[in-house]
Parts: C-alpha cells; structure tokens; sequence
C-alpha cells in the first residue's frame, strides 16, 4: 500500500516542521517540481540551508538540509495559506508581508514560484503557498 498524500506541499511544510521539533537536520521527502522550487525558495532566502535532488531506486528524492549540527534551525514557523479545498489568490498589491518584512510569503504565479517581495516588484499576483518566518 502506498501513502499518497492529497497535498503534497502541506506534507512537506509538516516533514520540516516536525524535524525541527524533534531537533533534526536533513529531511527526504518525493520528489516534484512543485516542491523543489519552494525548497530553493527556502534555501535563497536563508531558511534552509541546502536542497539536494538524489536518483532513488523508484522515481526522485529531495534532501532538505534545515540546519548545521551545532547550529538552530532558522524556521520558527512555517504554515500553508492555500489549501486544495481552499484556494486563496491575491492580486499584486494585496500580496502580505510576514513579520514586518522578516518573513517569506512564497507565490505561485504565471511566471513561476516567487517570493512575495519579487511578485509585488514584478507586479504579479498568484496564489499564496506558504508563509514562513
């Protein structure tokens, strides 16, 4: 029997969160696309410290480095906005801002997955993924 989750990225942002509870520092998770882009996400803007794509026996793996050995994870919280029940869109100029600025809002827009930051300077909008700080 095989476990198919109906959200991938939610079983993903859960895989990071409960590594960092129990203090781990690598996650492997499938692979997809649509995770890998939000992984380099994390990883361009410094919550995450290395993304790494292995050939496994069936299909891809992806190797999430959070954090070095002596060192804390960067993530405090990390949660998805968009749900496949509930998909939540903004527009350009109602993009959030996290933290005052400190934390990451990740966008699936018509020109890919960006930041909130980069989709308000490209003036695009989307559907908002996560947020994290």
């Amino acid at each position: 029997m095989t476990m198919t989750s109906t959200d991938p990225i939610s079983d993903m942002l859960t895989r990071i969160r409960n590594a960092i509870a129990v203090r781990k520092t690598d996650v492997v998770l499938p692979h997809s696309k649509v995770k890998e882009s939000v992984a380099k996400l994390l990883v361009k803007n410094n919550f995450l410290d290395k993304v790494t794509i292995a050939d496994a026996s069936i299909g891809k793996t992806i190797h999430l480095t959070i954090n070095h050995e002596d060192s804390n994870a960067k993530i405090n919280q990390i949660s998805r906005l968009s749900t496949p029940g509930r998909r939540y869109y903004v527009a350009a100029k109602d993009i959030p801002t996290v933290k005052s600025g400190r934390g990451l809002v990740i966008i699936s827009t018509s020109k890919g997955m960006m930041s909130g930051s980069d989709a308000k300077k490209a003036g695009v909008g989307g559907e908002l993924i996560c947020k994290v700080f």
